[in-house]
């Protein structure tokens, strides 16, 4: 389903102390200001551009650290996720939170739950104008940039709400508030490509492969990278245990393991997990 947002819709959803973090802001008053200023300009903007959503949700089960996802007639696509193998115990995967196809399945929940036997994809992004319709003026164009990433992720956080009331539904009687959902009060996750629990930007490849990005604008780089970069991408896990974590660090066991199940040379998930080696 491809969703369209006007930016005023996606304003409230607007997580202020990440922009604020891009622009190394710390003062109070600075921090008004500066706030003041881009919702003038999210004003300006409004009806001009907009940002997009698209997502799916697919029947799945995990099997070990792969999650398995059906597309129907018999059709399956496995997305391959990494576990943590440093700190302390448990050493989570995000196949955990769903249902395992086998008792012996690493997963969290070795009972089927009704909750966990689907997963949300979903790609968000802006119109490409807002990263190349800026270029006379650099402060306006870094600002436009940053309001972009934001209303990216906004329609990331809007869109998951819609799933989990309305599309999935699996929170039908959710009554958060917007803070609280940017503090993620909500149930359920969502990870996405390039984060800490889900590191390899190149399983963007997979999810387009799901979703067609393009119906969005989205293309990918040679590495998965997207662009417009002001884009997001991932799952929405429902499973009430759900919680984020980093993987952190992995071993060259596991990175064998992975290179296997992704079907790809060793060296090249070597440099798609560089910064988990």
């Amino acid at each position: 389903m491809k969703i369209t947002y006007d930016i005023s819709t996606l304003t409230p959803y607007i997580n202020w102390p990440y922009f604020f973090f891009a622009w190394q802001v710390k003062e109070q008053t600075e921090k008004d200001r500066l706030r003041e200023e881009a919702l003038r300009l999210l004003g300006e903007l409004e009806g001009r551009y907009h940002a997009y959503g698209l997502f799916e949700l697919f029947e799945a089960n995990a099997d070990d650290d792969d999650i398995i996802i059906c597309r129907g007639k018999g059709l399956e696509v496995r997305i391959p996720c990494l576990r943590q193998q440093q700190g302390n115990a448990p050493y989570l995967c995000l196949a955990d939170f769903i249902s395992p196809i086998s008792p012996i399945s690493k997963s969290l929940t070795p009972t089927p739950l009704p909750l966990t036997t689907k997963i949300g994809l979903f790609a968000t992004t802006v119109d490409i104008g807002l990263e190349t319709d800026f270029e006379g003026d650099d402060y306006q164009k870094m600002l436009v940039q940053l309001l972009a990433d934001r209303l990216a992720e906004a329609a990331a956080e809007r869109m998951h709400e819609q799933v989990r009331k309305e599309f999935w539904g699996y929170a039908k009687d959710e009554q958060l508030s917007i803070p609280d959902m940017l503090v993620e009060k909500f149930q359920g996750i969502r990870p996405a490509v390039g984060y800490p629990s889900l590191p390899d930007a190149s399983l963007n490849f997979i999810l387009d492969d799901l979703l067609d990005m393009k119906h969005i604008g989205i293309r990918l780089t040679e590495s998965g990278a997207m662009k417009p970069h002001a884009s997001v991408s991932g799952m929405m896990l429902a499973h009430p245990k759900a919680r984020y974590f980093s993987i952190g660090k992995i071993g060259e066991d596991q990175l064998g393991d992975y290179a296997r199940r992704r079907g790809l040379p060793i060296e090249v998930c070597r440099k798609f997990l560089a910064a988990n080696l």
